[in-house]
């Protein structure tokens, strides 16, 4: 207790912001066995109808920290989110409203597509971030009681070469208290922590001015087409584009009772700035009248792509929304930000747990800052080739709306003269499936050797397409691959299931044994948090029920292969060795930064 009277014990992490990064670490934090304090400026999660759409990657984590059956439950259904579409207006008196130009299958097809059912043993979800948040807090709370404050505000911080000191503010009594901890996670969306350490967002600004309205209304008249999600929409009568989301919550599809409605301004349009003007252009948008719409609120946002220059600062380090904000198309936002918490919650662990050396830290800004670069840059051309599309709908902001349906009526007009217009629209059209079905930058992105991998000297396999395909390989610096096992009760499991919060897994071939009992023989020793399986078509602990681990573990029977707790390989030997418990116990002072090493010795798999 300090002396403001408010009980308040040091903690190794100082988790500041209450969005999806900051819970997201502080859930996988207590998992790991690591105290932390959560933090947040805010009253309570966010009311705002933003990011919604999962991928298989964060729904991996989330089935981590407890939570993936209730988001499913509470998510889109499958088939309700395997296409998107392309429209044009929604109601209104003519034929040609809610008219739809093109669709295209989108996120695995609701969970069919074979490539991403190959991918992970998760599938996509879609969740609002106002309904995904409140679940998020609720599962942080029940895993560290106490320790997860909103309306808790950081005031100032200082750091020195041993932890970070920072006063806090209880926003509901006015009461202030400070709070030491080893390390800071700046979650607050760059608001606070970023700015006081002089870190600066670069990359594009301003790219399209968006007024976004939650509201309900029953459009289950004119929206049809339940399996699709995202409806993008041509405007005739406003000379604009504009995307509606269903949102829920009991039904979904047409039969939505609330909705997300994303209206596109230009950068001088002072319209936007006005309520009563953007309420006007909401009715006129979907053609409906204030009495069949309920706007429960009305927020503005610029689509932008920046990047934080350093996602560490001495031992302040950012993720999510602090370190990078992503336009909304391709749904890389929320997503990035578990990734960051991810990668970076199973190094403080390791680290705080005395398994690593402080090196270990330097992987995070080392491995995520180029794949967040990556994401960023993906975001804003996914946005670029959205607004590309609705420019070839024909449509003038100010133009007659008689006008605007001529120019859009080109496209199905069956007109000769307007063939190669058409053809220019469903090319471009085509070309957005590097957002639909973005399987390679979902799940594919691999880490380098600047990171936390050991390279084994292999190449990396051939991909023709980095973003819409992803190639398994058990190589170091990529995802572990998915494999349905089966045990020796003959229950089956996928192979991510097997790796649990902050520990590793050696996995070894029918015939390595000697490496499963070197894992054993260093974790006894040590205490590091280290599991190890055989795994083969008929010998093992486990049985590769489909041969698939053993098409992508790029290893002999006699070899092995090392995750890391957040399922990426660490490492790999592509046989036996003379010395097992020797070369894995080097390969892990490496991996953890446990020592510099040594010259002219690299640490690799066995030959």
């Amino acid at each position: 207790m300090n002396d403001t009277g408010v009980t308040v014990p040091d903690v190794p992490v100082l988790v500041v912001g209450g969005g999806v990064a900051g819970l997201t670490a502080s859930m996988l934090l207590s998992l790991m066995g690591t105290r932390s304090l959560l933090i947040s400026a805010a009253p309570s999660t966010s009311d705002l109808p933003k990011a919604h759409v999962l991928n298989q990657r964060t729904m991996e984590i989330l089935r981590d920290v407890g939570l993936a059956d209730a988001v499913y439950a509470a998510s889109t259904p499958a088939e309700q989110m395997a296409y998107s579409g392309w429209y044009v207006g929604l109601a209104g008196d003519g034929a040609d409203y809610g008219r739809r130009v093109a669709v295209m299958e989108s996120w695995g097809a609701g969970g069919r597509s074979p490539e991403w059912l190959a991918a992970s043993p998760e599938r996509q979800a879609n969740l609002p971030q106002i309904r995904l948040e409140p679940r998020l807090r609720a599962r942080a709370e029940a895993l560290a009681p106490g320790m997860v404050r909103f309306h808790h505000e950081l005031t100032a911080f200082t750091q020195d070469p041993d932890g970070v000191t920072a006063t806090i503010t209880d926003r509901d009594t006015g009461t202030a208290y400070r709070v030491r901890a080893r390390y800071l996670l700046g979650c607050d969306g760059g608001r606070t922590v970023g700015p006081a350490l002089g870190v600066r967002l670069e990359g594009m600004r301003d790219v399209a001015r968006m007024v976004s309205f939650h509201l309900s209304a029953d459009l289950s008249r004119w929206a049809g087409d339940p399996e699709v999600l995202i409806r993008w929409l041509g405007l005739p009568d406003l000379g604009a584009g504009g995307v509606l989301v269903p949102m829920g919550p009991e039904r979904w599809g047409p039969e939505s009772e609330e909705w997300v409605f994303h209206l596109h301004y230009g950068p001088d349009d002072v319209r936007a700035l006005d309520d009563e003007a953007v309420l006007s252009d909401l009715r006129t948008a979907l053609g409906l009248d204030a009495a069949e719409l309920t706007v429960h609120r009305i927020s503005r946002w610029s689509l932008e792509g920046v990047l934080a220059d350093r996602f560490r600062v001495g031992r302040v380090f950012l993720a999510g929304d602090a370190a990078h904000r992503h336009a909304p198309t391709g749904g890389l936002g929320l997503t990035s930000a578990t990734h960051d918490a991810q990668n970076l919650t199973w190094k403080l662990a390791a680290v705080l747990g005395g398994h690593a050396g402080e090196g270990l830290l330097d992987s995070y800004e080392r491995e995520r800052r180029p794949i967040d670069a990556a994401t960023v840059r993906r975001s804003l051309e996914n946005a670029l080739n959205q607004l590309a599309i609705t420019a070839q709908f024909g449509l003038r902001p100010g133009a007659p709306p008689e006008e605007n349906w001529r120019r859009a009526r080109r496209l199905w007009s069956g007109d000769p003269a307007d063939a190669e217009l058409r053809r220019a629209f469903r090319r471009t059209v085509a070309a957005q499936s590097m957002e639909f079905n973005e399987l390679g930058v979902e799940f594919g992105y691999t880490y380098g050797s600047c990171g936390a991998v050991l390279p084994d000297g292999t190449p990396p396999p051939e991909n023709p397409d980095p973003v819409r395909l992803y190639q398994p390989a058990a190589r170091p610096g990529h995802p572990l691959p998915h494999a349905w096992l089966e045990d020796e009760d003959g229950e089956r499991l996928p192979l991510a299931r097997l790796i649990r919060p902050g520990r590793f897994l050696l996995v070894a071939g029918e015939d390595g044994g000697a490496w499963c009992e070197a894992a054993a023989e260093i974790a006894a020793a040590t205490s590091l948090p280290l599991d190890a399986v055989r795994i083969g078509h008929l010998d093992g602990d486990y049985r590769d029920v489909r041969s698939t681990w053993t098409r992508w573990r790029g290893h002999g029977p006699a070899g092995a292969v090392l995750v890391r707790p957040d399922r990426f390989i660490a490492w790999r030997s592509a046989t036996g060795a003379d010395a097992p418990a020797e070369v894995l116990a080097d390969a892990l002072e490496a991996l953890l930064a446990r020592h510099a090493e040594r010259p002219g010795r690299a640490v690799t798999g066995a030959r």
